[in-house]
């Protein structure tokens, strides 16, 4: 359809609109799981902090491991298939959890393997929903698609999170599995139902390439961009820190802060409205004082509110958790909306996936380092202690964009250029840019 059609993506593309209603089902039950695994770890199973961490990491962990092969594997085969067979086998692993509570099987052993494998699926589903995503949509429409995905998952880890911890509080946090488990059936539908097909890989000598050469190459593009090197190192810090503070969080809120779990959910999801609020402004923002620029006031300005969490204690002052939550949600999706679309626009299409699976190799790499270190900075110092270091690392992490080519211009590029080009790039206001500086 042409672009010049008026009316939003959601009304003139059918196809976007089954994507759209699919991911956002997926991100739903997700969140309903984020505060009930948690939940039935410290009420049912009474595990404790580094316990509960070591679920965070578990979920995490196989991006570390399967990331880098994975993104070879998207890039050569079709990614619709891989969407659909992931959603499948995360629906019966979450499945099962419940099952296995029903027959008095359920431990904290049985948690961490669910969270691993059904991380395992994660991997394959999101690095080919990223690369799927702009062969479905016309570049001048990817920033409207990116901003309205980033803006329904966050409206729909509210709801989730919210319903999660009520759910759990009136039937049991083990009931509350079967919430996610029929969001999957949601999104499976939903995938089902698009009509568009990728057209058939060439058989090309690239394709027969040796898996690690392929690797090799998607690392290769971060270690010599430096747009992709400094997002991909700010994402890695960053991740570790925001993982430190949210594995421990649930924990944080009901031992130290003396709240029941349906308050717990509550309060999680007032934070996530953050990310809608990023959402709705991010597109608003780039364009006003540039993407570069909004990345820094996103990532770094917004960072700055996590040293608030820390300071949380009952009563009123549960609203400085929600204050500071809800900036840091905010800042996360609002820069990742203008990540996401810089990626999108400079990557090679044919390097989409590597590229994807090389970041999340590098940058998801660290979260289950950052779960593991919450759980054991809590074990060793204490709770709120342990919040107050992981949250000092949210801002803290900001500072590789502020010494990075990011702060020295208005907008990122639109077009990468061939290596071994040394031009100097200008910005939007014609000032000269070395690469790499």
């Amino acid at each position: 359809m042409s672009r010049s059609t008026r009316g939003g993506l959601l009304r003139r593309h059918r196809d976007f609109r089954l994507l759209w209603c699919g991911e956002t089902a997926g991100r739903f039950g997700a969140s309903v799981t984020g505060v009930a695994m948690p939940l039935i770890a410290v009420s049912a199973l009474d595990a404790g902090p580094f316990e509960v961490g070591l679920m965070s990491a578990a979920a995490w962990a196989p991006w570390l491991l399967l990331g880098l092969p994975v993104g070879v594997w998207v890039d050569r085969s079709p990614r619709r298939p891989i969407m659909l067979a992931a959603a499948a086998v995360s629906l019966l692993l979450f499945v099962a959890v419940p099952v296995a509570g029903r027959f008095g099987w359920l431990s904290t052993g049985l948690l961490v393997t669910v969270a691993l494998l059904t991380g395992t699926s994660a991997v394959f589903f999101q690095t080919a929903y990223s690369a799927y995503l702009p062969s479905i949509l016309e570049p001048d429409d990817q920033p409207e698609g990116n901003a309205k995905l980033h803006g329904s998952a966050s409206a729909a880890q509210i709801a989730g999170l919210g319903s999660g911890g009520v759910i759990a509080q009136l039937t049991g946090a083990v009931t509350a599995m079967y919430a996610n488990a029929a969001t999957f059936v949601v999104s499976l539908l939903c995938l089902a139902g698009i009509r568009y097909r990728e057209p058939r890989v060439p058989g090309t000598g690239h394709r027969h390439a040796s898996l690690v050469g392929e690797v090799r190459e998607g690392l290769r593009l971060i270690a010599y961009d430096p747009w992709f090197r400094a997002l991909t190192l700010f994402g890695a810090a960053s991740n570790l820190a925001l993982m430190g503070y949210q594995s421990i969080q649930v924990v944080f809120l009901v031992r130290c802060v003396g709240l029941d779990p349906g308050p717990v959910g509550a309060l999680i999801a007032a934070t996530s409205a953050g990310g809608v609020a990023g959402a709705l402004t991010a597109r608003r923002v780039a364009d006003r004082i540039g993407t570069a620029r909004a990345t820094l006031v996103f990532e770094l300005g917004l960072g700055l509110f996590a040293l608030l969490i820390p300071l949380t204690v009952p009563g009123a002052g549960v609203l400085l958790f929600v204050a500071g939550g809800f900036c840091v949600s905010a800042g996360v999706v609002g820069g990742n909306i203008v990540k996401a679309s810089f990626q999108q626009r400079y990557c090679p299409p044919e390097l989409l996936g590597r590229l994807t699976a090389s970041t999340a190799f590098l940058g998801y790499g660290t979260i289950p380092l950052g779960a593991l270190s919450g759980g054991a900075l809590a074990t060793v110092l204490g709770i709120r202690a342990a919040i107050a270091i992981t949250t000092a690392g949210v801002p803290l992490a900001a500072l590789i964009l502020l010494f990075s080519p990011v702060r020295r211009i208005r907008d990122l590029p639109t077009t990468r250029r061939p290596p071994g080009d040394s031009r100097p790039a200008p910005d939007i206001d014609g000032e000269p840019v070395l690469p790499g500086h």
